[in-house]
């Protein structure tokens, strides 16, 4: 039994609400965060505060209203993170170890999932990242703000964090399950598979990011698993920001390119994304589609992600049990006479 110990998953973030204060206010927050964007502030800050925040507030709030759980009135990104969390709890109730959420930008915030698992007595709590491959920009930024929030503490709980899992055997069985039970519910085959990842400075890989090397270790794993060859599993990278040269092959002319040449049906499968959010529900889900079809594509799907897939909590409760397994040595306290 593991009464003392606590699991806090941790995922990038989502606006409040999508009207402009609500994205500018998100907006700033992860574009300030120095791991995310590593320019001078002097510089950077009047750019971002000014230019960038007049505008894309705007144009961000468009794209989220078409993805926006409506019901619950959130992003998909938090809808799909509390599930996870819940159903992973569920794995834990009988030993007593709660699951709480936290999300690095926005809320709720990793503040205050700390504070939940304190305030029920957790010592020890485990960290998991919903990053399979580690970048500065999204493992290293999640568990600086945990770090931050225990120098505010008193009595600080002891934190041991999950490593990125880019080829863990629990995450490529559950992308393979995924990939086979979405492809298997169409009434037609792709001719190929894309694997778009999120992308990445190229200058962050220079300075030692590993992202792009873990992403080559995920898709090589995948490929294997599915039987697939790099003809027809290609690994591309989405999301360009800033005129800067990103990771490629870039996954928007890949896409357009592939259409140009022929080939008319497409899958694409977001590895990097343990949960469905703007970046797979829209510029995916509608915007590549859009330009794949505009260059003469016929089919397009797009692969949801793992969400709360069964497959998924399988995998979550396997990197947190790892952790847990380690039992912490048992020290005795110090008693102030024998200071």
């Amino acid at each position: 039994m593991h009464h003392n110990v606590g699991i806090l998953l941790i995922n990038l973030g989502t606006p409040d609400g999508t009207d402009y204060r609500s994205v500018r206010r998100y907006l700033s927050e992860f574009l300030s965060d120095q791991r995310v964007i590593e320019a001078n502030q002097l510089i950077w800050q009047p750019i971002l505060q000014g230019v960038v925040l007049a505008v894309r507030p705007q144009k961000s709030g468009r794209n989220y209203q078409r993805i926006w759980n409506m019901e619950r009135n959130e992003s998909p990104l938090l809808t799909y993170t509390r599930a996870q969390a819940e159903k992973l709890a569920s794995r834990f109730a009988a030993e007593q170890i709660p699951v709480v959420h936290g999300m690095r930008y926005g809320n709720p915030s990793v503040e205050a999932a700390i504070g939940q698992l304190t305030d029920q007595g957790c010592e020890r709590i485990v960290v998991l990242p919903l990053y399979p491959q580690y970048s500065a920009t999204t493992t290293a930024t999640a568990n600086d703000q945990v770090f931050r929030t225990l120098m505010r503490m008193r009595r600080q709980p002891a934190v041991r964090t999950v490593p990125s899992f880019p080829d863990h055997p629990s995450y490529i069985r559950a992308l393979d399950a995924s990939v086979r039970r979405a492809l298997g519910g169409l009434d037609w085959k792709p001719d190929i598979l894309v694997a778009s990842f999120h992308g990445l400075p190229k200058k962050y890989v220079k300075l030692g990011d590993t992202y792009d090397v873990e992403c080559e270790r995920t898709i090589r794993a995948l490929r294997t698993s599915l039987r697939l060859d790099e003809d027809n599993c290609l690994l591309t990278y989405q999301s360009r920001f800033g005129p800067a040269k990103w990771l490629e092959p870039y996954t928007a002319p890949t896409v357009v390119k592939l259409a140009k040449n022929g080939l008319r049906k497409l899958a694409v499968v977001m590895p990097g994304f343990l949960a469905d959010c703007i970046e797979t529900l829209d510029e995916i889900g509608n915007e590549l589609r859009e330009e794949f079809m505009e260059a003469g594509g016929e089919k397009f799907f797009a692969i949801p992600c793992l969400n709360a897939d069964d497959e998924a909590v399988d995998m979550l409760e396997t990197l947190a049990r790892a952790e847990i397994m380690t039992e912490p040595a048992t020290i005795r306290p110090a008693s102030r006479s024998a200071a």
